[in-house]
């Protein structure tokens, strides 16, 4: 009896139903000014500035740009509430502040998901499955620390520094703003926050959270603004702290403007991870977990997997599976469930991601983006690899935030150490093998903040994170998070 022959044919193109998140139950202002003293207070100079939809290009809001007069008024909230109750109170009492701060943002949590991804351009299912539950998190975490420091560090009798200042980025808004104010006020601080001016709703959004809470008036302002408001908030001279997170070109102006001061700081800057995976790797999650490291944000981390080494006798392999899954991606509304890649947050971000595939084109590198449809308004990028690229290409040497991979292959577990390490940055890495051993050698070996094994972009609020070199300088995350914020 002749043999049957079946042919199964998977088509990876489906047609994905539209699933759009409703936006019928968020609240976003016209207007927003600034939050200062526990009030909502008008910008000095009468100036506003437009919050846009990376994905739509429209005005969400209008949001109040400070100056060096506001922000002023903002530290000497700061310093009242911190001379008069923060630090006078309770440690405990301090604790059930920032548990019920946690609390509301749980109980607002879809509203906040829904607006981060509106206000940054990230896919629906990130901002609701990994930025607001982290960001929570950490608030539930150093509630808990609040009124346990002399345990955390015995016989060092801790105790608060005053004011802290905090810059924080785009790609992240509420999350950063949860890592920087979660640990300040447990450790008895007041804070004045500056979030990015792309990306600052869901801190004016935690702003009224904060304000709900009952939290003394002044014990946390947040003040908007461009670059201005953020050097009028690092040089002003009532700050006992500067935690800032962004580029290291704007960290090494921090850097050099508070030398010679007393204040403390935590810079985490750029990075530039490599991803590596061994022969002996689990090839298919190892695949999944490159696309998670580096497409699903859009680029948009500091950590983000953006150098890819690859064995050489599984290269064939894993640049095969790796171009099928690019294929599957479905590139979008950001609002839309089955989006896996949203807008990029500003035209001028896309501009630089732009000019980097110029770059790299021209160096020589061959360019391979899936065949995929995106929107005509607003600000897109394909996900794209780049192959035949060595060390000294531009693409392989520096940060381009955005959904580029530049890929390389390796031989010997010296040779990828000695290429992994080849940057000036130095904040995450990823490692995929079987081999216990191997990882671990790689771990005391690559130098960065933080290596993954077999994962990427896992977070922790009780996991310290930070990097070495032009990556900055600094933890923020578990115990050390808490340290940043203490003098002994």
């Amino acid at each position: 009896m002749a043999k049957k022959t079946i042919q199964i044919n998977f088509d990876t193109g489906w047609d994905l139903a539209p699933a759009p998140e409703s936006t019928d139950h968020i609240k976003i202002n016209e207007q927003y000014n600034l939050f200062i003293g526990g009030k909502w207070v008008k910008p000095k100079s009468g100036k506003y500035f437009a919050s846009i939809n990376p994905a739509t290009e429209e005005k969400l809001a209008m949001v109040a740009e400070a100056n060096d007069k506001d922000i002023d008024s903002a530290v000497k909230a700061a310093r009242k509430a911190y001379d008069t109750v923060w630090s006078k109170m309770p440690a405990k009492e301090r604790g059930k502040y920032i548990y019920r701060i946690a609390r509301l943002m749980q109980e607002k949590a879809r509203e906040l998901a829904v607006i981060e991804s509106l206000d940054g351009g990230k896919p629906i299912r990130e901002a609701r499955d990994i930025d607001i539950p982290l960001a929570c998190a950490h608030f539930f975490y150093y509630a808990g620390w609040a009124d346990k420091l002399d345990y955390a560090f015995p016989n060092r009798k801790p105790k608060s520094l005053g004011v802290a200042g905090q810059i924080t980025p785009w790609n992240f808004p509420l999350l950063m703003a949860a890592w920087k104010i979660a640990p300040a006020l447990a450790t008895g601080n007041t804070v004045v926050l500056k979030p990015a001016e792309t990306t600052p709703l869901t801190a004016l959004k935690l702003a009224e959270i904060i304000q709900e809470s009952g939290l003394p008036d002044g014990v946390v302002n947040i003040v908007t603004g461009a670059a201005e408001s953020g050097a009028a908030l690092v040089n002003h001279k009532d700050v006992d702290k500067i935690a800032f997170t962004g580029s290291t070109g704007v960290g090494k102006i921090i850097q050099n403007a508070i030398a010679g001061t007393d204040k403390k700081a935590t810079l985490e800057l750029g990075g530039k991870a490599a991803n590596i995976i061994f022969e002996d790797a689990p090839i298919d999650q190892a695949v999944e977990g490159i696309i998670n490291g580096i497409f699903f944000n859009q680029g948009h981390v500091c950590c983000a997997g953006s150098r890819l080494f690859i064995q050489e006798s599984v290269y064939d392999v894993v640049l095969r599976k790796l171009k099928d899954r690019m294929q599957a991606l479905v590139v979008g509304n950001p609002l839309d469930k089955n989006t896996d890649i949203g807008a990029i947050n500003s035209k001028e971000q896309l501009a630089t991601i732009n000019k980097y595939l110029k770059i790299g084109t021209k160096e020589g590198a061959e360019i391979y983006q899936p065949e995929c449809s995106i929107p005509k308004k607003g600000y897109w990028c394909k996900p794209t690899l780049f192959t035949n690229v060595s060390q000294s290409n531009t693409i392989v040497q520096e940060e381009i935030f955005g959904p580029v991979l530049a890929i390389q292959s390796f031989r010997t577990v010296d040779e990828v150490i000695e290429k992994a390490n080849n940057t000036p940055y130095g904040l995450s890495a990823g490692v995929w093998t079987d081999k216990g051993s191997k990882m671990f050698n790689l771990t005391s070996q690559l130098k960065a903040g933080i290596v993954w094994g077999n994962t990427y972009n896992k977070f922790d609020p009780t996991s310290p994170f930070g990097g070495f070199k032009e990556s900055g300088f600094g933890r923020e995350g578990g115990l050390h998070g808490l340290k940043a914020y203490l003098k002994f």
